[in-house]
């Protein structure tokens, strides 16, 4: 039987971790589908429960519903818990393993951006969302001393901060108000800058104005582009460092998933390949194909609106 593995969201664009998921099952001679799911949180609970059926692998989840399924779930992954947020779901018999991969992709994007440099230890990070928390918590188990949040929704910030009040209580993690005044100066303290917002998917636009960049910060921007993105070349421009993408996450997130429902290492130079062929045919995405994670998701009945 053909398994499936699925990712679920709202909406669910085209998506990357989909072309690249499919040629490892290819290559390996796995016999499975990877497809989108696209749901209304009012569906989310009876989608998740169908994941207990011996025709499915797994799911990748998406935004807005990384933190949604994690009470919907028979358990979590260390860094699930420790986010609060769940990207990759497998089985265990009927039972439901929540992980967060996303955790699993960031440290070698970071770790690659800093080089052979010093691993910083103030940073700042834009968005809220299942995929910033992965960010968060992979600066704090970095050794990082000072971390700042912005959101456009500044309650969101303020959520992430409580809920990793406990981990990051050795050092300082503050939510703050999306003000440019606000953000520069930050930014002028800063050594590492983290683009996990929304913000930056249209060629043309970027989170930051590029008079706000100082000369010698990092920037990591997690979207998925063709080519750059604005930020990544004001940054350049504006003398910054070390500048990356978020192709390397993309690819480590992906390969972890890929061998959590298989059990087969994923073949990293082909997803690298793939990954490069597909630059092509996709205008910018998340790492999941989806929005990141700043809309608040709405109760939405069926065929309305959702966030």
């Amino acid at each position: 039987m053909t398994k499936r593995v699925v990712l679920i969201g709202h909406p669910v664009e085209r998506s990357l971790s989909g072309v690249l998921q499919q040629a490892c099952f290819d290559a390996l001679a796995i016999d499975a589908t990877y497809e989108p799911l696209d749901r209304l949180l009012i569906d989310l609970p009876e989608t998740i429960g169908s994941l207990r059926h011996d025709e499915f692998l797994g799911a990748n989840i998406t935004v807005p519903y990384k933190e949604r399924v994690v009470p919907m779930l028979d358990r979590l992954t260390e860094e699930a818990q420790q986010t609060g947020a769940v990207d990759t779901i497998t089985r265990e018999g009927t039972r439901l393993v929540g992980h967060n991969t996303d955790v699993l992709g960031f440290r070698p994007a970071l770790d690659a951006l800093v080089g052979k440099q010093k691993m910083p230890k103030l940073a700042v990070v834009l968005g809220a969302g299942g995929g910033a928390r992965a960010v968060v918590y992979g600066l704090i188990t970095a050794g990082f001393q000072r971390i700042i949040v912005f959101n456009r929704h500044l309650h969101r910030a303020e959520n992430l901060v409580r809920h990793f009040a406990r981990s990051a209580a050795h050092m300082e993690l503050r939510a703050m108000p999306w003000h440019e005044s606000v953000i520069e100066a930050e930014l002028a303290k800063a050594k590492l800058l983290v683009n996990a917002s929304s913000i930056g998917r249209q060629p043309d636009e970027s989170p930051v104005s590029a008079e706000l960049l100082p000369a010698e910060i990092m920037v990591l921007d997690l979207l998925y582009q063709p080519s750059e993105t604005r930020l990544m070349r004001e940054a350049k421009a504006s003398g910054a460092s070390a500048v990356a993408g978020g192709d390397l996450m993309l690819i480590h997130q992906g390969a972890a998933a890929f061998q959590l429902w298989t059990g087969s290492p994923a073949p990293l130079d082909l997803l690298r390949d793939r990954l490069e062929e597909a630059r092509g045919g996709f205008g910018s995405h998340s790492r999941d194909g989806g929005r990141d994670g700043e809309a608040e998701p709405a109760t939405a009945a069926p065929g309305g609106p959702s966030a």
